[in-house]
């Protein structure tokens, strides 16, 4: 993830920003959640060899990957749908591999995303929810990653699309261009309009953007991309908050967070997983499974 990365961490101000306050009103208005956070946890990809031996058992083949990527974490950032369709077969192998209770949250397609008119003159949108439908009781929470150049005058394209989005799929959506942030009226308009067709927003936690870091919720539903810094003793103090955050979040009626670790190369992030369950555990009185890593990480010694 490229997106807010920074070679030098040294000046960033890592303080976690309070909730807008429009998302005090929602959680004001949610009722009480008698039921535990849910919380889905995962990384943006299982294809690592890098990781047989501590993530997979050793020897582990890579087409036995998903398998056992699906017994480590509950869900995945699944960056595949985001740049092609996949075939029945291919979403059939996948469902048939992954662990009973996991969830795919697949990125829709760039052809979408990424066109002026957000794919709505052809019949991509309707190609892709043929495909990920079949995905069935493991389809978790569908996001729109909108490109850096994706202004707030082009809201009124969004309200179309998202009166065409199925109703049944639930989806989430990241914007990245700096005039959503430095315009409050321009961020309210966002928020009415998500909140009305019932669709979550992506908060991403990365150094070189902290407007990205938004802490606008607009339904019941949280989801979170935090991009680390190599295991560096900050993106531990940071997973301390998003801790106490969703704490706080959860108290107030919060029903499920889809939280994806990124790091450099992702090769890193099972580590900081393995410390979000903890302190998830320890602090929301879960009982959370993460990962059960093997021998080939070093655990840093500041924890």
């Amino acid at each position: 993830m490229k997106f807010g990365k920074l070679t030098d961490i040294s000046q960033v101000d890592f303080s976690m920003p309070p909730d807008h306050k429009l998302t005090t009103t929602l959680l004001q208005a949610l009722p009480p959640n008698p039921n535990p956070l849910q919380v889905f946890f995962g990384c943006t990809g299982f294809s690592m060899k890098e990781w047989v031996g501590t993530v997979y058992p050793p020897k582990t083949k890579s087409k036995d990957y998903l398998k056992h990527y699906s017994k480590q974490f509950n869900t995945i950032e699944f960056n595949t749908t985001h740049y092609r369709i996949p075939k029945p077969e291919t979403i059939e192998k996948w469902k048939g591999n992954a662990a009973k209770g996991f969830l795919f949250c697949p990125k829709i397609l760039q052809t979408i995303s990424h066109s002026g008119d957000l794919g709505m003159s052809k019949e991509s949108l309707n190609w892709f929810c043929d495909s990920i439908y079949r995905l069935d009781e493991k389809l978790g929470c569908c996001f729109m990653q909108m490109p850096p150049y994706w202004k707030p005058d082009k809201l009124s394209i969004l309200e179309k699309f998202l009166s065409q989005f199925p109703e049944e799929l639930k989806l989430a959506i990241e914007i990245r261009h700096e005039d959503w942030f430095t315009s409050p009226e321009a961020f309210i308009q966002l928020s009415a309009l998500l909140k009305a067709y019932d669709i979550s927003t992506v908060i991403t936690d990365v150094a070189g953007r902290r407007d990205a870091l938004h802490q606008l919720l607009t339904t019941d539903t949280a989801m979170i991309r935090f991009v680390g810094n190599g295991l560096h003793e900050t993106d531990y103090h940071r997973i301390d908050d998003w801790v106490a955050r969703l704490k706080d979040w959860s108290a107030q009626g919060l029903k499920r967070v889809y939280f994806f670790m990124h790091q450099p190369d992702n090769l890193k992030s099972p580590e900081l997983v393995v410390y979000l369950i903890q302190q998830l555990n320890k602090q929301l009185g879960l009982s959370l499974e993460g990962p059960v890593l093997g021998s080939g990480f070093t655990q840093t010694s500041l924890f």
